[in-house]
């Protein structure tokens, strides 16, 4: 039997890092993401976008991310590895050409130069309080010839190079806390006995930000050199380094003598600075920019096909500006887009594409935002299709329950997110996935969710309540036509009822439906007086929503608020059809660990379910709903069957079926997962030992407490592995003999695929951190799907969300 997987789906957000983010000569950003780095194509099927690697070698967060050359780039993290990436563009494959693992903290910045000795130099600032210069030669060595110790134990905030023109001496610039910026000179040759004979120099240091700077970067213009730095004190500084002939050198000491005799108020507008033995430069301060109204964060220069120079500016204000020099010599803003919405907090870091028709953004929340410029009209700029993903960890999953339409997702980030597939009718039946709404942005780090419907769910966080949400009509409407949904009798049945969207309070969780929209802006009435950061806006989708669109214009209102337990939430289920909720919280005796049923047409409490001392972690409903399953960090699992009904009027009830104590239990560890099949007649477990057991009722009741249910077959036993997610295809794998098809999710962040028959486990494929996870796999889940092909979704504590293809064939 031979397994293809091939993932169709990556969403994570970029670290919330300055200079974490880089558009490369390739076309592809490099960004952190967790401890990895993602490799992001924005320009996908021509206006889509869709994630194609991560890299996974760090074993802390990504801090600074940096293209070196069309295949080359270079990462910093906080595990104080520096490593040199080479990506194959047309095999789709990465490899690590070196680590640089002198730094003794964390990694925040980094950068490269190629010379014409046939070496890069590379540079790496940590926390240590020291910058790193190293030689990589093309033959895989890597040598550190220089450590810098940054003066009064100071911190290197940003750092960049270049070569110096018409030589191969190397510049590079640094920025410390001291709100200085410091240049340097540095020249390395490598020997034939494997040593570097060096020097390295200080040369300057340029004073006048008044605060920390935070971005540099290096553009030639002509033979002179502009060093853009960028500041927390809202101001940007150029400064010019231009070379010098002997004789200008000595006019100029010329000229200042007799300015000094003559007693006039000397005025230096450039500093003579030797670099090297002969070489004479003047350094000046060429213009000062002022337009942001916060912290600038990110610097990037570009320079066109017409050696025009542009100057792209990133900040905590919420926008980008693009700077250009006018015929008068005077560096003006050309375009400021941004103005984000919403709750955003303005962008960690901006960069020109290699064309510098487009530019690009990271925000706070870490999505991105990308800008092109219309190459008719120049002055007009539109918004481009992107990836977006969570920031937190991600900590569960549920697809939609009818035909698998979309994935809903939770995160310690607080929100609750919408994952479906864009179908371009006008193309092709392909689609590319993305992040079609956001409908819960709470104040709390989210736990669970269950789908009760195609559009209502609800979600747990670390509070004691339950909320239930539904979607909006305006939601229904850009789904359908987004994703293409023609058959949607759920949809039809709810549209007129339905509010048009919802908006939340500044100091609120709860989502408040809109069912009347103001058009008039001058009258919009008192929803928009109470909330006026968030006031929802109809929008017409033609594309996925942009970030300030997800974040303002596509909440769910909330439905009902379930109290009952007295801790938080922790676990939820919901029956097939969606009639009866179960829910779980944290606990640390029997009566918190009850499991409360509701039933979801009046909100109230069926039942509450004895049977767990510990918290129970996962809840799973049999597909007909006959059986409640659940299972404890007690190292037990429980098993809840539906009774019969004598009366037709009575309430639906559940009773302890069967469970596992200390004489019968197969597992020793805490049981973190289980599933149903997709017949109802196994059902699986999954333990922090490394079982992970398949379960079946067979024979008469017995006297146990397992009456009758019992493992099929011997135990799946993984040495040294935790197992913290399990779940069955939602189809059979073969009929003929009862085959089924599991995936298992692992603490080290690998996927196993496993075919199950008659008692007996065979692995199918695995996947290893670079396709998988880098962390714990947090949830497992296949799409219902009534064709024969499979879809399986993954979440986990790397913020990743991920989606498979799966093709078997024998």
């Amino acid at each position: 039997m031979q397994i293809k997987v091939d993932n169709i789906y990556t969403s994570v957000a970029c670290n919330r890092c300055t200079d974490c983010a880089d558009w490369g000569p390739s076309g592809l950003i490099a960004y952190g993401a967790c401890n990895a780095v993602a490799i992001l194509d924005p320009r996908h099927k021509g206006n889509s976008a869709k994630i194609l690697h991560t890299l996974v070698e760090h074993t802390k967060r990504v801090n600074t991310v940096r293209w070196l050359d069309t295949e080359k780039l270079i990462s910093g993290a906080d595990d104080g590895l520096a490593v040199l990436w080479s990506l194959d563009l047309k095999g789709g494959v990465a490899t690590k050409l070196a680590a640089l693992a002198d730094h003794t903290s964390g990694v925040n910045a980094v950068d490269g130069v190629y010379r014409n000795t046939g070496d890069w130099m590379l540079a790496t600032a940590a926390a240590d309080n020291t910058v790193k210069l190293w030689i990589y030669q093309n033959d895989g060595k890597v040598h550190c010839f220089r450590t810098v110790q940054i003066k009064s134990g100071g911190f290197c905030f940003s750092l960049c190079l270049t070569v110096l023109p018409k030589s191969d001496q190397v510049l590079m610039a640094t920025s410390s806390d001291d709100e200085s910026v410091s240049l340097w000179l540095a020249e390395a040759k490598c020997q034939d006995e494997g040593s570097v004979e060096s020097k390295f120099e200080f040369v300057h240091k340029f004073i006048g930000h008044e605060d920390w700077v935070r971005g540099l970067d290096f553009v030639t213009d002509g033979d002179d050199l502009l060093l853009a730095s960028g500041s927390q004190d809202h101001f940007i500084r150029l400064w010019r380094i231009s070379p010098r002939s002997q004789q200008q050198v000595q006019n100029n000491q010329t000229e200042l003598a007799q300015l000094s005799e003559d007693g006039e108020e000397i005025k230096v507008e450039e500093t003579i600075v030797r670099l090297g033995e002969r070489a004479w430069y003047a350094v000046s301060l060429e213009s000062v920019l002022y337009g942001h109204e916060g912290w600038v964060y990110g610097i990037n220069w570009h320079k066109t096909e017409n050696d025009e120079l542009r100057l792209l500016s990133a900040s905590i204000d919420k926008t980008l500006i693009v700077w250009s020099l006018t015929e008068m010599g005077v560096w003006l803003e050309q375009v400021r887009v941004g103005e984000v919405g919403g709750n955003s907090m303005g962008f960690y870091g901006g960069k020109f594409s290699n064309d510098g028709l487009s530019i690009m953004g990271h925000s706070y929340q870490g999505g991105f935002h990308i800008w092109n410029q219309n190459k008719e009209q120049p002055h007009l700029w539109s918004s481009n299709v992107i990836v977006s993903g969570h920031y937190g960890e991600v900590r569960d999953l549920a697809w939609e329950k009818e035909q698998g339409s979309y994935v809903m997702t939770v995160s310690a980030d607080q929100t609750t997110r919408l994952h479906a597939p864009w179908v371009q009718k006008e193309k092709d039946s392909s689609s590319t996935w993305h992040e079609l709404a956001r409908p819960q942005v709470h104040g709390y780090d989210m736990q669970a969710i269950a789908l009760l419907s195609r559009y209502k769910f609800a979600s747990g966080a670390e509070e004691k309540i339950v909320r239930t949400f539904q979607a909006t009509a305006n939601f229904i409407e850009n789904f359908r036509h987004l994703c293409h949904i023609e058959d949607d009798t759920a949809g039809d049945s709810l549209l007129d009822s339905l509010p048009k969207g919802a908006s939340v309070p500044s100091l609120g969780l709860s989502n408040k439906a809109v069912y009347t929209v103001e058009r008039n802006t001058e009258n919009s009435g008192a929803a928009k007086e109470e909330y006026p950061d968030n006031y929802f806006v109809p929008i017409q989708l033609q594309t996925p929503p942009q970030e300030e669109a997800l974040m303002q214009n596509t909440l769910w209102p909330e439905l009902q608020k379930l109290y009952g337990h007295g801790y938080e939430i922790y676990a939820l289920a919901a029956t097939s059809d969606g009639s009866i909720l179960a829910s779980s919280c944290k606990a640390t005796n029997a009566e918190h660990a009850q499991i409360i049923l509701w039933n979801t047409s009046t909100w109230k409490i069926l039942q509450k379910l004895s049977g767990h001392q510990l918290t129970v972690t996962q809840l799973s409903f049999s597909p007909n709903g006959q059986y409640l399953l659940s299972v404890s960090r007690d190292r037990r699992w429980c098993l809840f069957e539906k009774q019969q009904q004598v009366d037709p009027t009575s309430l639906t009830s559940y009773s302890l079926a069967a469970s596992t104590d200390k004489t019968n239990g197969r597992h020793l560890r805490i049981i973190w997962s289980c599933d149903w099949s997709h017949d109802g007649k196994l059902f699986v477990t999954s333990s922090r030992d490394g079982k992970v057991v398949i379960w079946h009722k067979y024979g008469t009741i017995n006297d146990s407490s397992l009456k009758g249910w019992q493992a099929f077959g011997q135990p799946l036993e993984l040495k040294n592995e935790s197992v913290t997610a399990v779940a069955f295809a939602k189809n059979a794998l073969s009929s003929q003999n009862e085959a089924y098809l599991l995936a298992l999710g692992l603490e080290s962040g690998h996927i196993r695929i496993y075919r199950f028959a008659q008692g007996e486990w065979q692995q199918l494929g695995e996947l290893n951190k670079n396709l998988a996870h880098h962390l714990s796999v947090r949830r497992l889940q296949f799409r219902p799907c009534p064709q024969k092909f499979w879809h399986l979704a993954s979440c986990g504590d790397d913020h990743l969300v991920r989606i498979y293809d799966i093709q078997i064939s024998n």
